[in-house]
């Protein structure tokens, strides 16, 4: 992991335990790096490529990153004032059960709700409802709630002093702009490997449907000649829909886990479209 820039955000099916195995397994050179699942954002840190797009459905999360880059002092100076009890953490996590309420917070209001949640909610898992509303409970946290201010500041004079484009759009709208030479990591929602399995980043979550729409999505990539590396739960459908490609396994570790006591190891694909 570059020391320098460091994931701001706790992220289920995070890639800090792997970024060896990822790294080691990219092509050796590319024009621009496309991640439209952001999440946490660890390969990117770790690649910090001069020439990226970024992006996620999840409006919360693009809003953070654009307040990071764009508006950091504020947002560092915001959070400063924030508590870690379980009141606060009520008052800002049900803010979103107002529409009229949320929707007059500010940009840097959100982001710095959408951090605070993610680092004071239990076991760091940032879930939505059926409605889209948060609803992981208070962490209980010992340790009081303190940004990491040079963490901040790395990852802002990162995404402002490179040509790192951050989209709010949905993986496909995102990798239209893929051209020759490119190079796409995806780290989607993970085909669930059990019927209590996490997937739940967004309100309308992402089927078995939706994983077969990625999979004709890196077709059309491969023909364009565009290099993907994709990462997913190595189950029996993920395992069958990537045949095709060039597919190693790896294990990792469930730091981020709904309930802790499915934490533990589990066998993960990695897809790629070339050697």
């Amino acid at each position: 992991m570059n020391e320098s820039l460091l994931p701001l955000l706790k992220w289920v099916g995070g890639k800090r335990q792997l970024l060896h195995e990822l790294t080691a397994k990219m092509p050796r050179t590319f024009n621009t790096y496309f991640e439209p699942f952001i999440g946490g954002g660890a390969m990117l840190f770790e690649l910090h490529p001069e020439k990226a797009v970024i992006g996620d459905i999840n409006g919360e999360l693009i809003n953070f990153y654009n307040a990071v880059k764009n508006n950091v002092e504020p947002l560092l100076k915001l959070l400063f004032t924030y508590q870690n009890t379980k009141e606060f953490f009520l008052d800002k996590r049900n803010i979103d059960r107002d529409p009229e309420k949320f929707n007059l917070l500010t940009s840097i209001e959100k982001a710095a709700r959408t951090y605070y949640l993610n680092r004071t909610c239990f076991n760091g898992l940032y879930r939505v409802n059926s409605k889209g509303l948060f609803n992981t409970p208070y962490g209980h946290y010992k340790s009081p709630f303190v940004p990491v201010v040079d963490r901040f500041l790395a990852v802002s004079s990162y995404l402002k002093d490179n040509d790192v484009k951050i989209k709010h759009a949905s993986y496909l709208e995102i990798c239209k702009d893929c051209e020759k030479g490119d190079f796409v990591y995806f780290d989607p929602p993970y085909d669930p490997i059990s019927s209590t399995s996490f997937t739940s980043y967004a309100s309308d979550g992402f089927s078995q449907n939706d994983q077969c729409e990625l999979k004709e999505l890196c077709g059309t990539l491969d023909k364009k000649g565009v290099k993907f590396m994709l990462s997913n739960s190595a189950t029996p459908f993920i395992k069958e829909l990537y045949k095709d490609y060039n597919c190693t396994f790896v294990k990792a570790k469930r730091f981020v886990n709904p309930n802790r006591e499915g934490s533990g190891s589990a066998d993960e694909i990695l897809v790629r479209n070339y050697r």
